[in-house]
């Protein structure tokens, strides 16, 4: 951003890009008559092509950013005005509905979100605080991106856990699923038509690679949760 940007003496520019004219026009007025000359609109639009373009005459320090645009969505528009040579901040203006939507914002550069019903002056602290570098996350927001992570960390921990199986060879990752799922030696052996003692050596060698126990190769097979056995 430019160095004028934590000056005083001069407003915080904006744009602001909704497929809404309704929502441009509404966001302006509140931006403009509540900030008491703080802030200044410098552009609306209502598609991402032409949010580049106006971004790129202008250079705002924030963009108020829709998500759901035809053609380029907030998300895309959002990740190529964080590329141009000035990038303005970008807080995204949503109601935040599709899963996924916050966290795929923060990967293309969004430093917080605004929803629409937000009050005028709570709108109006998110953008001057995004200025001196605060990321801005709304109740909302701050919901969504638990609940996203929440969903994503058990599959995340499942794959993981196959992997770790799925580099042991054949034999032994047998041995160890059958022993996580309560089998005796004797029972392994009986199933894969081995001896107890190749049943022992391949549990050993697989506990050797994995650096586990016992208890804690049942707790990764139980962890991957593999699909079931015709």
């Amino acid at each position: 951003m430019s160095s004028n940007e934590n000056s005083n003496d001069r407003p915080i520019t904006v744009g602001v890009i909704d497929d809404d004219p309704m929502i441009c026009q509404a966001m302006r007025l509140i931006l403009e008559d509540y900030s008491a000359g703080r802030l200044n609109v410098v552009f609306t639009c209502t598609d991402g092509s032409q949010a580049i373009d106006e971004t790129s005459g202008h250079h705002p320090d924030v963009a108020l950013m829709d998500i759901a645009m035809p053609g380029m969505d907030g998300i895309e528009t959002t990740r190529r005005l964080r590329a141009l040579p000035r990038p303005p901040h970008v807080l995204i203006l949503t109601s935040l509905s599709p899963s996924g939507t916050v966290e795929r914002a923060i990967e293309a550069g969004a430093e917080g979100f605004v929803s629409k019903t937000d009050a005028p002056e709570e709108i109006i602290r998110r953008i001057t605080d995004v200025c001196v570098g605060l990321p801005q996350f709304n109740p909302a927001s701050q919901r969504q991106l638990i609940n996203d992570l929440n969903t994503q960390q058990p599959q995340s921990r499942r794959d993981e856990a196959r992997a770790m199986l799925d580099a042991l060879p054949e034999r032994e990752r047998e041995a160890v699923v059958l022993a996580a799922e309560g089998f005796t030696n004797a029972e392994i052996a009986e199933r894969m038509f081995i001896s107890e003692r190749t049943v022992k050596a391949h549990i050993s060698s697989a506990a050797d690679k994995l650096r586990m126990g016992r208890v804690q190769m049942a707790r990764l097979v139980e962890r991957a949760d593999l699909p079931e056995r015709l």
